[in-house]
């Protein structure tokens, strides 16, 4: 018959404090007590506290050691100690001694059946309060009951204490995913929805903003956001990067100067790229001015430099090249999947947008699997009429979604209807404005680059942006090449090997100020 114990934990005197369980045991001397006490807060407060305290407990009692739920499951349980016999049917003994507390209302317990004794001691208080349980041959050594009774509260208190970090730890993911999801959506330009989000997160979303993109140690990138949020008075969204794990992205008004008091000095271990003020609508352009800037300031002292290159193309463009670009991406736009479970064109948009942007990195910014990255892009190349695994497709792409993002100005003379597709857009690259554009561009890799530097690029960009065929051409090997790419970053200012890359400006740069179809 299971044996009650009493409503305290064993071993507990009337005032509270322990009494000896056995007076032969080497534990009852209050300084043995004292260590074992000390021990074990020095468990609760490691790593993993639940866990630490319940296989030094089956250690000192060599028996099974758990921590129950009020229904008698297990929450956490020890291995065997070493040199102790696996035994069948602990759980349902267990199962067996929670019961019993329950229905007794007591607060310890012991059951004694076919050579196995079940200390039972509750972990807390209230009717779902947990329950220490220690499961073995016989009665286990000397002064075992009061070291669990000892141990009982404690490992309810690490028990809360690690479901109150999981819930932190999910709480910060959702908070994390959500900001995540506001970048994503200023990306795509789908602002009402991002203000919605941004709105219940706070702080509200500004506009103009400058983005900054940091790079730095993985391991510090919460550090360095609490940082640039305190010292920023929280006005900044701050979001760790999806696809490089090494950087932080922040969107903050473009009323903070770059560089100011309002901006905390980058870490020595840091280098930071920062945007043009742009408006909200245009974030994607300022992450990749920032990005630009990011290149250049790995190499410059004090590691902190401020986007200061050609503006943008498309503006320059006008009227004839929205048109164009509409006309380029209708079959995209207007797209209706015949399946309602089929990505539709705002997906199929962002889809594109993000890959051309960070190439195979997508994945982790869109959160899709490889293949169906690859099918969405078999979808828009089959839309669109462009092969998007060359360079001009991705240009030509690249340059209608910027466009499609400009503004629609004031109506005024009507603009020449250009074909589209590539037709349309050596018309164009063909204009002054593209011409002069493509000169401020590419001024300081004439002015200041070295003799191979300009055939290097084009050498680079004839072969797709691919390294090792453009080495070939040139007749020397890939690391070389590599290198002089890498001064080129430096001259222009722009990323060319990473992503987002200014090899679709450098195109577009190449072949603009030239008679269509030069």
């Amino acid at each position: 018959m299971p044996e009650l114990t009493g409503r305290r934990p064993p071993s507990e005197g009337d005032d509270g404090a322990a009494v000896p369980e056995n007076a032969a045991s080497g534990l009852a001397a209050p300084g043995d007590r004292a260590e074992l006490l000390l021990a074990m807060h020095r468990l609760a407060v490691g790593p993993h506290p639940t866990a630490a305290l319940l296989g030094w407990l089956a250690r000192r009692g060599g028996r099974w050691t758990a921590l129950l739920d009020a229904d008698g499951a297990v929450l956490r349980a020890s291995a065997f100690p070493a040199g102790a016999t696996p035994v069948a049917g602990l759980p349902g003994l267990a199962a067996e001694g929670v019961a019993l507390l329950r229905s007794q209302g007591a607060g310890s317990a012991r059951i004694d059946r076919a050579g196995l004794t079940g200390w039972f001691v509750a972990a807390g208080d209230g009717p779902a309060r947990p329950v220490l349980a220690a499961v073995g041959p016989g009665a286990g050594p000397a002064g075992l009951p009061r070291l669990l009774a000892d141990a009982a509260r404690l490992a309810g208190l690490c028990r809360q204490v690690e479901a109150a970090a999981r819930d932190r730890e999910r709480s910060e993911r959702a908070d994390a995913g959500s900001r995540e999801a506001v970048l994503h959506l200023l990306m795509i330009g789908e602002l009402p929805a991002a203000h919605r989000i941004a709105a219940a997160l706070g702080p509200e979303l500004p506009d103009p903003v400058r983005v900054r993109v940091v790079e730095g140690p993985v391991g510090r990138r919460a550090e360095i956001a609490a940082e640039w949020g305190a010292a920023t008075g929280d006005r900044s969204w701050i979001v760790p990067c999806p696809v490089n794990h090494g950087h932080l992205i922040a969107v903050s008004p473009a009323g903070l100067a770059p560089g100011g008091g309002g901006e905390p000095p980058g870490p020595a271990d840091c280098a930071v790229g920062v945007s043009g003020a742009v408006p909200l609508r245009e974030t994607a352009l300022g992450y990749e001015q920032a990005f630009h800037a990011l290149a250049a300031a790995r190499s410059v002292p004090g590691r902190h430099v401020v986007f200061d290159g050609q503006g943008d193309l498309a503006p320059l463009l006008g009227p004839a090249g929205a048109g164009w670009a509409r006309h380029l991406l209708r079959p995209l736009t207007e797209y209706a999947p015949l399946r309602r479970a089929d990505p539709g064109a705002a997906e199929l948009l962002g889809t594109l947008s993000s890959w051309l942007a960070f190439g195979t990195g997508a994945v982790r910014h869109l959160k899709v699997h490889r293949n169906t990255l690859a099918a969405r892009l078999d979808r828009i190349q089959h839309l669109l009429g462009l092969d998007l695994e060359r360079l001009p497709g991705q240009a030509t792409a690249s340059l209608a979604l910027r466009l499609r993002a400009v503004p629609v100005l004031p109506a005024g003379p009507a603009a020449p209807v250009l074909p589209a597709g590539p037709a349309g857009l050596e018309l164009l690259l063909a204009g002054p404005a593209a011409a002069h554009w493509a000169e401020a561009l590419l001024r300081p890799l004439h002015a200041a680059g070295p003799p191979t530097a300009a055939a290097s690029l084009r050498a680079w960009l004839a072969q797709d942006a691919r390294v090792a065929p453009a080495a070939a051409v040139l007749g020397i090997s890939a690391p070389a090449l590599r290198k002089r790419l890498l001064r080129i970053e430096e001259l222009l200012q722009r990323s060319l090997l990473a992503s987002p890359s200014a090899k679709y400006d450098l195109w577009l740069a190449e072949r603009a100020g030239s008679p269509a179809g030069a």
